[in-house]
């Protein structure tokens, strides 16, 4: 299955130059038509599709000043692209200008065209271009322009596609923020692994990022926790049965029924005996149960994130921030931005939201940012709202200065966007950003057949099962082969085949191979200079075959996929880009293995050899440094 047709099935199309139309405008920054052409000495471009926009963009002011088209806006150049024509026999490279510029150049398309392509093919970098259909442009690059680019990546190392893009902006990004009662299931697994990548993703271009998880310890969950460990604790102690156990599970006594309380009931036994045992009063030994099962489940929550190879940067505790009066300031906050009312809130048509009561309530005029209905944030007991507990916790955000907030939640907080949303901008007067991804449901599978739960998490299948099966490596690039927001089933038998089906064995097998080809080298060419800084003096002019230099110029476009996904919060980019361009690279190794003279070592000829291992090396430091973003290791050899 090609690459592509890997890509397209498992993930929407993208637009021509892998931005979204919001994604392009972000991109770009005022004042393009100040742009300057970088001398030709040859022009090596760190990301050549950028700065071959910064040449259409001069071209385009060169027809300006004279006076053969009209001004146009910053907005305008916003629109203008430069991608990699659908077709790979139009040419390298294609450009959108004259068609998004012709009307306010009041000019027709095609006339434009013809303006750009003389400015364009004057530039020393370009070799040619013409006029396609309507009005694009395509366009090749002299050879010598991508051979450099890959002298480049060979400098640069894995380091290679690193970005000022973000300029040091501060990013937080919040995921994973699992209830503190049991251990890791599969779906905070997907959205532990796509919060991970893209916080990395962020930080490669060129964000500062800060990750960070919210310790829900202040609800209604962590007292059923508490309860279940109370239980189990007496289970420990002798003094009750696990049918008795399971009688108040049936019951409904107790909401957590898994055997992972049985390590932490035993911890509690140890510290304090049967002191809790006897005493039936809920008011006295509940607040202490509490902390304790808050404290355990938070450290086998940070043991199985581990084991993903997931670590945050900051965790905050939600009745830390209940019990320091933050909700209550965020209200007054709130309330002295005469964002805040009392009045009776009608419930939407056909359906009533939980926290919707027939009575006069404190409500947050969230409908005067973007929401559907106004907030309740106070209960008719007079306690919080989970809601205002969260505008409590965002507000803490935008208090440290966050300008950009990304939260990646579960599906099942869908519902919760719009007011998060709203109160974002409530609070910083519609300075601070705010993201959510929402993570799809994972089905765990093995040869198509559900995978039954085990008995330790009771009812779901927990992330330490996934890790301890197929590895944390597996577990992380295959949860980000699709988007974040598609269902989505891991199937043990597919995640573990030895083929081009499985993306995560493809990539790894292209890096695999390249490594194979240095100890062969070696070998071959007994005391050759094989580090990176020898190879980027190696003679790339020898690089002549169609095939070779399409390897080189899909490694060229790893700047550029890094920038499009992280402005557009997509991780699963990186995994499309990584099986295409292994794709390449073996179509490029099997070709070898038809025709002896285009394999990668030629005996009789050294420099051809030198020159090809460069190829070699930069696909494998470009497939690294795309690992590296998924916080996965690449593989010297496949066992």
């Amino acid at each position: 299955m090609p690459g592509g047709h890997w890509a397209r099935r498992h993930g929407r199309e993208m637009s021509a130059d892998g931005l979204t139309p919001k994604a392009r405008a972000t991109s770009t920054c005022e004042g393009l038509l100040d742009v300057t052409v970088p001398a030709y000495e040859p022009l090596i471009m760190t990301n050549p599709f950028a700065q071959l926009l910064e040449i259409v963009r001069s071209a385009v002011q060169a027809l300006v000043q004279d006076g053969k088209m009209k001004p146009v806006t910053d907005a305008d150049l916003a629109r203008i692209g430069v991608d990699p024509p659908r077709e790979a026999a139009h040419g390298e490279l294609a450009t959108n200008a004259a068609m998004v510029l012709a009307k306010p150049a009041g000019l027709a398309p095609r006339a434009l065209a013809g303006m750009l392509v003389e400015k364009l093919t004057a530039q020393p970098a370009i070799s040619g271009a013409d006029i396609a259909g309507p009005g694009f442009i395509n366009f090749h690059l002299k050879p010598d322009i991508w051979r450099e680019h890959l002298r480049d990546i060979l400098k640069s190392g894995v380091n290679y596609g690193d970005s000022a893009l973000g300029a040091a902006k501060a990013v937080m990004v919040e995921y994973v923020s699992a209830n503190p009662t049991g251990p890791m299931h599969v779906g905070h697994a997907r959205g532990a692994v796509v919060g991970d990548a893209l916080a990395r993703l962020l930080a490669k271009a060129g964000f500062k990022v800060t990750k960070e998880y919210y310790v829900n310890d202040a609800g209604a969950q962590v007292a059923w926790a508490a309860r279940a460990l109370r239980l189990r604790y007496r289970q420990v102690l002798g003094r009750l049965t696990e049918e008795q156990f399971q009688d108040a599970l049936a019951r409904k006594e107790v909401e957590y029924g898994g055997t992972y309380l049985i390590p932490p009931a035993e911890a509690l036994a140890r510290r304090d005996g049967d002191k809790w045992a006897s005493i039936n009063d809920e008011d006295i030994w509940l607040p202490a149960l509490r902390d304790f099962v808050v404290e355990q489940m938070m450290g086998l929550i940070k043991e199985d994130l581990a084991a993903l190879g997931v670590a945050h940067d900051v965790f905050t505790s939600e009745k830390a921030l209940v019990d320091k009066g933050a909700v209550a300031a965020a209200v007054d906050y709130l309330t002295a931005q005469q964002l805040m009312y009392r009045g009776v809130l009608e419930p939407p048509k056909g359906m009533k939201p939980d926290d919707w009561e027939p009575r006069p309530q404190l409500l947050f005029k969230a409908t005067s940012f973007g929401d559907e209905i106004d907030r309740p944030l106070q209960k008719s007991d007079g306690s919080w709202t989970y809601f205002a507990s969260d505008i409590a916790y965002h507000k803490s955000k935008v208090d440290r200065g966050f300008p950009a907030l990304i939260n990646v939640f579960g599906a099942d907080h869908g519902g919760y966007v719009k007011r998060l949303t709203a109160a974002v901008k409530a609070l910083s007067g519609g300075k601070t950003t705010l993201d959510v991804l929402l993570c799809q449901m994972v089905r765990v599978l093995n040869n198509g057949e559900p995978v039954k739960m085990s008995k330790r998490a009771g009812t779901f299948i927990t992330l330490r099962e996934l890790v301890d099966a197929v590895g944390k490596d597996v577990v992380r690039f295959v949860m980000l082969t699709r988007k974040n927001d598609a269902p989505f089933d891991f199937d043990y038998a597919k995640v573990t085949e030895k083929s081009r089906d499985n993306p995560v064995f493809y990539v790894q097998y292209a890096h695999a191979r390249g490594r194979s080809v240095f100890r062969h080298a070696s070998e071959m060419f007994p005391g050759i200079d094989l580090s990176d800084a020898a190879l980027a003096r190696a003679p790339l002019e020898r690089l002549i075959d169609p095939d070779e230099n399409g390897v080189l110029r899909l490694a060229a476009q790893w700047p550029r996929t890094v920038e499009a996904a992280a402005l557009a919060r997509e991780p699963h980019r990186v995994a499309y880009f990584l099986y295409d361009l292994a794709s390449q690279f073996h179509a490029l190794w099997n070709k070898g293995n038809d025709a002896a003279e285009l394999r990668f070592l030629q005996a009789g000829d050294r420099e051809v050899s030198l020159a090809r291992l460069a190829l070699v090396r930069g696909v494998g430091l470009v497939i690294a440094s795309g690992l590296a973003v998924f916080g996965v290791e690449p593989v010297e050899e496949m066992r």
